[in-house]
């Protein structure tokens, strides 16, 4: 038994000694040291404070460096009066608005109402017509505004002026109190004038708009002449040249140009020449320089002879029955010349 335990004993010694690695001695040449990378930790970027618009912030340096009135580039604004509200944000307008920009009002078109006052308010309030403003006849000093002005009000429907169509989009609509014209047993229309004391307060309104949007005098017109075939409203009672040399409103010629263009027509001459093609396509296309929605073609028609009687309403009043008669024609080239059409 004890040589067993001898034998068992001296095979673990022996494995034991077998397994065992031989030592190696320190080598005399140091290794050099791996350096150890630490992490720069970079300062927080300070905030920059806002940067702030600087301004002027005055109209008139709108009105010299932006609102060109020769150009017709009425784009004044110091932002809109109606602004979003978004949720949670702040809607900011104290800096200078884009300058690409302009004011829907380009136009001011004057209508009569043919009603008394309390049915011309009834009308215009509820019912599918309207306007921004309704000018009594009772003598106040009160003009009623019914649509405000950033607003579309249906006055102009089926309308041309120049190179616009659809003038409820770029007009401010004025309606008059007015019975308007009755027809008498021959089919001649009547005409009633208007009241001096209303006339003031279309005046006042009329110039009021027309300076806030710098509305120039050609855009100041009569329904009759935006929609001539269809509208004779304000009718040829209406006081344009009144209001031309009283309150510098709307458009209207110079005599002595007209007097130079009508010395000019030799009367036997023009008896013939007026009714040849050439010569009604002369002032057919004149009537659309001008601004009417008349397509020049040699002949006369309906819508011609119409806007002939809008142009006669609005310039020529004491006569209107449509026909391009000398006078007539003097003063549609007279005013082509002072105003025209770029």
């Amino acid at each position: 038994m004890r040589n067993s335990l001898y034998l068992i004993g001296l095979t673990v010694a022996l494995a034991s000694c077998a397994s065992q690695q031989p030592v190696k001695k320190n080598s005399t040449k140091s290794k050099t040291p791996v350096p150890q990378v630490t992490s720069q930790v970079k300062p927080p970027t300070p905030t920059l404070p806002k940067t702030q618009i600087q301004h002027e912030g005055n109209y008139d340096f709108f009105k010299a460096n932006i609102g060109d009135i020769s150009k017709n580039d009425n784009t004044i604004s110091y932002g809109s009066i109606v602004s979003a509200n978004p949720k949670g944000y702040k809607v900011v307008k104290t800096f200078f608005p884009s300058v690409a920009q302009n004011f829907r009002q380009k136009y001011i078109i004057l209508h009569y109402t043919a009603l008394d006052d309390d049915k011309s308010v009834t009308v215009l309030t509820q019912q599918s017509v309207s306007a921004h403003y309704l000018v009594n006849n009772l003598g106040d000093k009160e003009i009623y505004q019914l649509v405000d002005e950033n607003k579309r009000s249906y006055h102009a429907g089926i309308s041309a002026w120049r190179n616009d169509k659809m003038l409820n989009d770029t007009s401010i609509g004025i309606e008059i109190v007015n019975p308007g014209y009755v027809a008498d047993a021959s089919g001649i229309r009547i005409f009633p004038d208007f009241d001096d004391a209303q006339m003031k307060k279309v005046a006042a309104l009329v110039k009021d708009i027309a300076d806030r949007y710098m509305i120039p005098p050609t855009n100041i017109l009569a329904h009759s002449d935006i929609a001539p075939t269809r509208k004779s409203d304000p009718g040829p009672k209406f006081p344009w040249k009144k209001l031309y040399d009283e309150y510098q409103i709307g458009m209207w010629y110079d005599e002595a140009t007209k007097q130079e263009f009508y010395n000019q027509i030799i009367p036997e001459n023009y008896a013939v020449e007026m009714s040849t093609a050439p010569f009604i396509f002369k002032y057919q296309a004149a009537l659309k320089t001008l601004g009417y929605g008349l397509e020049p073609s040699g002949m006369v028609d309906n819508a011609t002879k119409k806007t002939i009687e809008a142009f006669q309403f609005h310039f020529r009043p004491e006569k209107y029955d449509g026909v391009m008669d000398a006078e007539t024609w003097s003063i549609l080239q007279a005013l082509n010349v002072k105003y025209p059409n770029k």
